[in-house]
Order: C-alpha cells, then sequence, then structure tokens
C-alpha cells in the first residue's frame, strides 16, 4: 500500500520526524512512502519561507540509509499552486523537480486571495467558494508540474454547520473542464484519507467525483493520509482501495523520477491481507 502525503518537521505545521514515520509506515503495512512537506510560496501563509530544501534531502537520505531494505521512501513536495504566486512556484520547480519522485500541487487559497478556510464561508454562497477555488485548480492542473493534485474538493472540510448543504452533483458540471486538463496533462488526483478520520468523515474526494474523473477517462489516482503525526501513517489507505475499486479504478500511481506506473489495487489488498 501507497501513502504519497506525509509531512515531516520540514513543514510548518509538524514536528515529526522522518524516522518515526517510517518506523509507523512499516507497522502500518505501508510499502512505500513520500515525504511531501508544504512548500509554500504565499507571502502571508505561516509557512512562507519555512521549507529547508536542502535539510530536507539529507534527512531524506538518512532515512533511507535506515529503513530502505524494508520501505520505499520517495523524495516529495507538497507545492501550493496560486496564480498570483506563479512566478516563484514555477522558479521552484524549475529549480528543483528533478530531484523528486513525487510532487503534490495543492491549492489553499482561492483566486481572489482568501485562504480556503473561515471566515472564508461567512457571508459567500458555495458557488462564490468552490468556484474560485476550481479555477484555481484548473490553472494547477494545465501547468503539467504536479504529479496528482492535493484534496481536490477541501473546502468542504470548513463549511460551516449553516452551509453543510455540499453536494458533490452541485460540481459536477465545473469538473468537467477539470477532468478534461487532467486526462490532457496526465495529472491525476489524490483521494487524501484525512478526511475520514476528521471532518468531513469522507475522503477528499469521495466516490461520486471518483466516478465522474473514471468517466471522463481519467486513471491517474494516488492515495495519502496527509499525515502530520505518525499514528495516522496508513489510515485508511484499506479502505480507500476499496472504495476506488466499486468505482471502477482498477490502478493506483506508483512514482518515481516524476513517472507513474499504474499499479492493481487487487495485488495491493491481497498483499496487505496476507
Amino acid at each position: 500500500m501507497f501513502d504519497y502525503h506525509v509531512h515531516t518537521e520540514f513543514s510548518c505545521d509538524c514536528a515529526t520526524p522522518m524516522a518515526r514515520s517510517c518506523v509507523a509506515a512499516i507497522d502500518a503495512g505501508i510499502t512505500e512512502i513520500a515525504f511531501t512537506d508544504h512548500v509554500d510560496h504565499q507571502p502571508t501563509d505561516p509557512g512562507f519561507g519555512y521549507y529547508r530544501t536542502e535539510d530536507y534531502f539529507r534527512s531524506l537520505d538518512d532515512a533511507r540509509r535506515e529503513f530502505g531494505n524494508r520501505l520505499t521512501i520517495l523524495a516529495g513536495a507538497e507545492v501550493d499552486f496560486h496564480t498570483d504566486t506563479f512566478d516563484a512556484v514555477e522558479r521552484f520547480i524549475d529549480a528543483n523537480a528533478a530531484r523528486y519522485d513525487f510532487i503534490i500541487g495543492s491549492v489553499h487559497y482561492a483566486a481572489n486571495g482568501a485562504m480556503i478556510y473561515p471566515p472564508l464561508y461567512d457571508d459567500r454562497s458555495l458557488d462564490d467558494v468552490f468556484d474560485p477555488y476550481l479555477d484555481e485548480i484548473e490553472a494547477a492542473v494545465r501547468t503539467g508540474w504536479f504529479s496528482t493534485i492535493g484534496h481536490i474538493d477541501i473546502p468542504k472540510r470548513y463549511l460551516p454547520k449553516s452551509k453543510r448543504t455540499y453536494e458533490p452533483a452541485d460540481l459536477w458540471e465545473r469538473l468537467q473542464p477539470v477532468f478534461r486538463a487532467m486526462v490532457e496533462s496526465n495529472v491525476g488526483f489524490e483521494i487524501n484519507t484525512s478526511g475520514i478520520r476528521q471532518a468531513p468523515k469522507s475522503s477528499m474526494p469521495g466516490p461520486a467525483i471518483v466516478r465522474w474523473y473514471a468517466d471522463a477517462g481519467g486513471t491517474r489516482i494516488t492515495t495519502g493520509t496527509d499525515s502530520h503525526t505518525e499514528r495516522t501513517i496508513g489510515a485508511g489507505v484499506p479502505l480507500t482501495l476499496e472504495m476506488l475499486r466499486l468505482c471502477g479504478i482498477p490502478n493506483v500511481m506508483s512514482f518515481r523520477n516524476r513517472v507513474g506506473t499504474p499499479v492493481p489495487i487487487d495485488r495491493l489488498l491481497a498483499r496487505s491481507a496476507a
């Protein structure tokens, strides 16, 4: 099983060393882990300037020496994408992409510069939140810079009680050009399992969006827990693999040097059950 979204002490919101997460991954039956620390480019973001590229790679090399005979450890990054920081993100990608196996592109701000967290929702409709957010997602996909897109419907996590009327069907039409861009650019999206263990109590995205992506010809899906502590490494991945299989997705993607290879879900589940 693959956990391709794990944070470490090189993210501003995490204090977990790689070694602890490697031990937890082995205990959880994870065979491939990607350490995907935040690379933030918004000057107002708490993580701006926090990521230390060279220190990250030194720690990664240490982890590979200690655990590489028991666990495949990938060089990864969760790179924020927003159109107003396009040039800064492009400079990072141009300078560093060749060093990574796997890069998540994540949107944490809408096109108007507001973070996708409260109080953004206070005086906006759901369309007012999701439309600019998905505009940013589509722009991220069309760059072709990313292996996968992170938590594609994450705004649902932060909806206030008064607006918990969100239905994936409301996004169907707006998602169609996003899916076309994904197929054309060979960019997929992750199933982020963190939503299963916390709000909104479902993966991001859930099965409806997965099914529509498959109907549009999409085949590139990755799995990740978005872990910020070793206790959640691998959490929800077996359940997610079963969900993907029911949605008609036969494979998940494994990455090396930013090249994705499909791996049958049945094989992963059989190995997990052995």
